[in-house]
């Protein structure tokens, strides 16, 4: 775990000594990631055929999507002619209750409200480098340990020293987020799909005037469970609240949200609608955009999802081929030199075959889903050889 040094951690280092394994154990464990790395290897392919027919018919489905969808105007109106329809909308968030703690003094009208608690608890860190000694195999371990603000509980159970370091074992607050039950965008009520796509938080500072219980305390962002917020001890408590969907109904933290959906209505709700091409489309974007805006936006996300899924697909395959081909490196690890060479040799090898298989796995994705465009691309492709080859002979004669 990567971190910046602390002013002032508790630190100590052990030594761990162990036999190196003997060759036939190092070729059993060899034996195992080679399964593994078959399974890797033969998943690969599955993710990335499959990937380039996700992304099809996704485009597909946002295609269509823009050219039956119908912008609403007016959006405290509602009009039956749209009923069962792809529609288009943008308007200011509304609810008509406020979401509150009234442990903490918090209330604000917002889709999402959440109480995040965090404790002051101590953190091992482990930093380990292994070296050869006299035949065996020795492991050093520096362990330091530092106080920080951390929202999960960290067990102490398994510190390489827990006394002294001990942390609580639960938080006397917990965290949770409430969402408010009744959204609306003018007439229009949201579905929980919808809703569950508004999380652009933003923390609000703590009501003025502080907490109603005598035991909690404002400093900054937080309150704090804490005799000196200045000066915490393990075990104290700082709480802070974030909201999403600002909302009209009453008094906000800041300007009112203001979304744009693209969603079937039914009967007053947004809520999915089902392509033709077997996609769900029911899109939320914060601000006011077009339905063009949207489905470009949407457009874009598929490509960056589609190469992503790409080079997961390739690393897959790369660490599947470099699985299945470590026993030759564990035949040779004993002799210095070659085992270097032969590591070497099976990275390149891994690269090259990997990126190859990647590529005509993409391809025949393409020809399965894109049958036209693939063959345009091959023909292209043969046309410029051929061309180069034609030119050849002319240059002969001249």
């Amino acid at each position: 775990m990567a971190r910046s040094p602390p002013d002032h951690v508790q630190e100590h280092t052990s030594v761990t000594t162990e036999c190196r394994a003997g060759f036939l154990e190092r070729l059993s464990d060899t034996a195992g990631g080679t399964i593994l790395g078959f399974i890797a290897f033969s998943l690969s392919f599955y993710l990335l055929f499959t990937n380039e027919g996700r992304a099809v018919q996704t485009a597909a489905s946002l295609d269509e999507g823009l050219s039956i969808v119908t912008s609403l105007s007016h959006v405290h109106t509602m009009d039956f002619e749209h009923e069962n329809r792809l529609v288009h909308l943008s308007a200011p968030l509304y609810t008509s209750k406020p979401l509150y703690d009234p442990n903490y003094g918090v209330s604000v009208h917002c889709v999402k409200l959440k109480r995040q608690v965090e404790m002051f608890q101590w953190v091992e860190y482990e930093e380990s480098r292994e070296y050869e000694e006299n035949g065996e195999t020795n492991t050093q371990s520096r362990y330091s340990y530092n106080t920080e603000w951390k929202s999960e509980v960290v067990s102490s159970r398994h510190f390489d020293r827990e006394i002294a370091h001990q942390n609580p074992s639960a938080m006397a607050v917990e965290s949770f987020t409430a969402v408010a039950s009744d959204v609306r965008l003018g007439t229009f009520s949201l579905g929980s799909g919808l809703i569950d796509q508004i999380n652009n938080f933003k923390q609000m500072p703590p009501v003025q005037g502080g907490a109603p219980n005598a035991d909690i305390t404002t400093q900054g962002d937080f309150f704090y469970q804490s005799v000196n917020p200045k000066n915490p001890e393990v075990g104290d408590l700082r709480i802070s609240f974030w909201y999403a969907g600002a909302s009209l109904g009453g008094t906000s933290s800041g300007p009112v949200d203001t979304v744009s959906v693209i969603a079937r209505v039914k009967g007053g709700v947004l809520g999915p609608y089902r392509t033709a091409s077997g996609d769900v489309l029911e899109l939320l974007y914060p601000g006011k955009l077009t339905a063009e805006d949207v489905f470009r936006a949407e457009h874009q996300t598929n490509t960056v999802k589609t190469w992503g899924l790409r080079g997961a697909g390739w690393l897959m395959m790369f660490l599947g081929i470099s699985l299945m081909t470590k026993i030759f490196h564990t035949l040779v690890d004993w002799i210095p030199g070659l085992r270097d060479l032969v590591s070497l040799g099976l990275k390149i090898f891994a690269l090259c075959v990997s990126t190859s298989l990647s590529l005509l796995t993409i391809a025949l994705g393409w020809f399965f889903y894109r049958p036209v465009l693939s063959l345009l691309l091959a023909a292209l492709g043969v046309g410029v050889i051929v061309l180069a080859k034609s030119r050849v002979p002319q240059k002969k004669y001249q």
